[in-house]
């Protein structure tokens, strides 16, 4: 059966859902519509890892290796706390800048039979005759803002600010850095995207925020002050704001984006337009490529149209209820950064590894640590730690839930 589907946003998800379809049955009839110019997507890199790039090879191999020729590698970790760096070791990591992902699965979608539609805004006011509409349009979808309450969607904004930058600083590793300033902590998550950049998410409380004048500062004197207090990370080198015209580079609070449920008739929400989870666990174009694979699956499993849907959505939200948890457990632990900062710097380092732990806000520092360091060599240790953690995680959770009735 032919199927005509148009999928609104020009980002991962839906250029990615495009491919997979064409690559099921090239008799599809598939558009992307995309607001803005091509080539003028805001963002600096993205992250990925390997079980990320596992998936993509077995799905599309073509894209895939296009990906990964054009990614750059980590497998280690520096924490700078004050002037003092730690370095481990880690999973294997990968950065792309935003624009070369886009422009390897645009490229990959047209060779497909794709239709591409640039400067092409749609609303409810002009939604295609389609079979199958999907909402990739970002956390700000305008078709699902339009039904916001068929949906359920909830948005949570973080306590803490941060501010998307660039830099030609090219770190050779994850990067952290902890800077204390009369106004509180401010810091800064550094990883390479390209041989000539890398992205640098800048991130304070508000009292921190306001404090250094940040919130008043023009994007100019806010890089200047932002480059002197992470000279000794960026080695003397600049930070960039906006990678595209439309703009300085804003300072956000974060906002958790939940829905009820994902489809509304013809109408399926898919990437951030369904969900978002903190940037600080580096998942958001993983979420959104692993949505369309999973989107991808259904329609090609299930001829009923509504069924395929309610499979889709059933299958992602099981497997998006740990990575949600340790994205709120992860902004938490930055949300309560002095918590930590006392602690030796490998100690910390260590803590801030185990930030998605739902056991960790519940137990001293310093005793958590000893705990986890016992827990690698003890296995009953191990299991009891999972086993209580999540169990500790609930209850505060319930009891919070009771407190707001």
């Amino acid at each position: 059966m032919c199927v005509k589907v148009a999928c609104v946003g020009g980002g991962p998800a839906g250029l990615y859902l495009s491919i997979l379809l064409k690559r099921q049955d090239p008799s599809h009839d598939i558009t992307v519509h995309e607001r803005n110019p091509e080539g003028s997507t805001y963002g600096w890199g993205v992250t990925y890892w390997r079980g990320l790039l596992d998936k993509l090879h077995e799905h599309d191999p073509e894209s895939a290796r296009a990906l990964e020729q054009h990614s750059v590698t980590w497998n280690e970790g520096v924490a700078r706390v004050r002037d003092v760096a730690t370095r481990r070791g880690s999973d294997e990591g990968f950065g792309i800048g935003r624009h070369r992902l886009l422009e390897i699965l645009a490229a990959r979608a047209r060779s497909l039979g794709v239709r591409l539609e640039f400067e092409h805004e749609i609303t409810e006011g002009n939604l295609p005759a389609a079979d199958l509409v999907v909402a990739g349009d970002g956390v700000h979808s305008a078709l699902r803002t339009a039904h916001a309450g068929e949906f359920g969607s909830e948005i949570s904004p973080g306590r803490n600010h941060y501010i998307w930058l660039g830099t030609t600083k090219v770190f050779d590793a994850f990067t952290f850095a902890f800077v204390e300033t009369d106004h509180g902590w401010i810091w800064c998550y550094g990883y390479a995207f390209s041989p000539e950049r890398s992205t640098c998410v800048v991130e304070c409380a508000p009292e921190t925020w306001t404090g250094l004048g940040l919130d008043t500062a023009n994007e100019a004197d806010g890089l200047a002050l932002l480059e002197k207090l992470f000279a000794d990370t960026l080695d003397g080198h600049a930070l960039i704001g906006r990678s595209s015209v439309d703009g300085a580079a804003q300072w956000l609070n974060f906002r958790t984006l939940t829905n009820r449920t994902w489809s509304r008739g013809n109408l399926v929400l898919i990437g951030d337009a369904a969900h978002t989870t903190h940037y600080s666990i580096g998942a958001g174009t993983t979420l959104a490529l692993e949505d369309a694979i999973a989107l991808a699956d259904a329609l090609r499993d299930e001829p009923d149209l509504p069924q395929a849907l309610a499979g889709y959505e059933q299958e992602r939200k099981a497997a998006l209820l740990s990575i949600q948890s340790a994205a709120r457990y992860s902004a938490q632990w930055y949300e309560n950064l002095p918590r930590y900062m006392h602690l030796p710097p490998e100690q910390m380092f260590a803590l801030l590894g185990q930030r998605h732990s739902p056991l960790l806000p519940y137990v001293p520092p310093q005793l958590y640590y000893r705990i986890d360091r016992a827990a690698g060599q003890l296995e009953a240790l191990r299991r009891f730690k999972r086993w209580l953690g999540p169990r500790i995680a609930r209850t505060v959770h319930a009891r919070s839930l009771a407190s707001r009735k």
